[in-house]
This record gives C-alpha cells, structure tokens and sequence, in this order.
C-alpha cells in the first residue's frame, strides 16, 4: 500500500499555520482541529512542523511566558517528508527512526497531505483485517 492510498482515504487536508502565530493561538487551533500537529508555512512553502510535544517541551524550559511567544520559537525546521508514491510500510520505519508522529506529504516542493502515526496504524489494521477475511474465506470454501 502507499500512501496515496491512505490519502484518498483521509483526505488531502493539512491544517497550516504561519511562524507568526502565537503558541496560544496554536494551541487553539490544535483543539478546535483535534489535531496533534500543525505545518508551519509562509508564502515560500513549508517552513516546519509544531506538535503538542514542542509545546509542552517549551512550556517547561520557558513556562506560560512561551504562550505569547511566536510558533517560529518552537517548531521544528527539519522536516522528515514523503512523497505519494513511498510505501506505507517505508513511512512507517521513517516514523520509527526519527521519533515523529506526523509526515507531511510533498510533491513537486508544494504540500500534498499528511499523514499521522494514527493514519498508518489504522492502514495496517484494516489490511490484517482483509488478509483475515481472504483467508476464512479460503479455509471454508477449502
């Protein structure tokens, strides 16, 4: 499976913000989109990416001060990314080996989706659930 087929299933969507955005205001929208992670993006593109883990890891070196403070403060800038056409299960080692929960999915340099740690679980779930299928169905017409 790749994952232009988890996307046609989600949806292309990506909640965005901009560098100038309060962490407050972040915080808002994370809520309101019940989302754990927003790309950060400009005119140019793809800046970053801000997670509720950033925000917590800012709130206790700075404290609610950080609230005020600019989302630019705490997002991260390098972005692990992937295309349409990479495989689930390649997504899924790139999660594993850089600790992300979130990958935005690129083409052409322009955002195309994203896709969560949630998107690929329930990807493989429903793949071992139709595997399971195929094979009752083999063992009882067998």
């Amino acid at each position: 499976m790749r994952i232009s087929d988890v996307l046609r299933s989600k949806g292309s969507g990506v909640a965005t913000i901009t560098p100038e955005t309060s962490i407050a205001g972040l915080l808002t929208e994370l809520s309101v989109h019940n989302i754990g992670a927003m790309v950060v993006v400009s005119q140019d593109g793809l800046l970053g990416i801000v997670s509720e883990r950033d925000v917590v890891r800012g709130l206790h070196d700075r404290g609610a001060e950080l609230l005020r403070c600019p989302v630019s403060e705490i997002m991260t800038t390098v972005v692990a990314t992937c295309s349409p056409d990479d495989p689930v299960d390649s997504l899924s080692a790139l999660m594993t080996h850089n600790r992300v929960r979130h990958v935005p999915v690129v083409v052409d340099g322009r955002l195309a989706g994203i896709v969560s740690i949630g998107d690929v679980v329930k990807t493989r779930m429903e793949e071992l659930e139709s595997e399971h299928e195929h094979l009752q169905a083999y063992i009882t017409q067998g």
